[in-house]
């Protein structure tokens, strides 16, 4: 059950339109390492995830993920809803445009499709949790060079809180990960899957 609060949980205010930066952070919105994908990925791993509190992180961090995608939409809406028609076809927007008009549609930055093949969900804790490990870093990264093209502040602020919760979220799933091992064979963590098996097979 989520509580919906009409407010973003970090404020983006950009005055100027900029379609050129708008193609750019929509990669966090529906690209291989944004927040839609990040949502999905830890939202479907909680079921599967035999630790209550381990769930109780995937469930915590999903939804924040949630609140991140909302963040990014706001900015790029803001960033291309006043703009004309030549501005559209200066920047190279045009061919966004024609599909979607200036309404959000999540692609990557070189304009490929969000798609669930993005994340994976694959029912065993060590491996969730490593792929989580790594989707982390992939975010911050991503941010890292979004940071390095655009320079206004603006747009800089909000990007850089995203880039500072992607790192809390890599300390959380670290420390998922070490409740998951604490919870194992510590002489061999792979020897079975505690959400599927009950006993070492051979």
């Amino acid at each position: 059950m989520w509580n919906y609060e009409k407010r973003l949980q970090y404020p983006v205010k950009i005055s100027q339109p900029n379609a050129k930066a708008a193609q750019i952070i929509i990669s966090q919105f529906g690209g291989p390492d944004g927040e839609l994908a990040a949502s999905m990925r830890y939202l479907s791993q909680r079921y599967s995830m035999p630790y209550r509190e381990v769930a109780g992180i995937l469930t915590d961090v999903g939804t924040e993920e949630l609140a991140h995608m909302e963040i990014i939409s706001a900015i790029i809406y803001q960033l291309t809803k006043d703009l004309s028609m030549e501005e559209i076809q200066a920047s190279g927007f045009d061919k966004y445009y024609v599909d979607h008009t200036l309404a959000l549609w999540p692609q990557a930055a070189g304009g490929v499709p969000f798609t669930s093949t993005f994340f994976q969900s694959k029912g065993d804790p060590i491996t969730d949790l490593t792929e989580d490990l790594a989707a982390e870093q992939k975010a911050r990264t991503t941010y890292d060079n979004i940071l390095r093209t655009i320079h206004d502040p603006e747009i800089c602020d909000p990007i850089r809180f995203l880039r500072e919760r992607e790192i809390v979220h890599f300390q959380r799933f670290g420390e998922a990960l070490r409740i998951v091992q604490d919870k194992l064979d510590s002489k061999n963590f792979y020897i079975m899957n505690p959400e599927f098996d009950t006993t070492v097979k051979c």
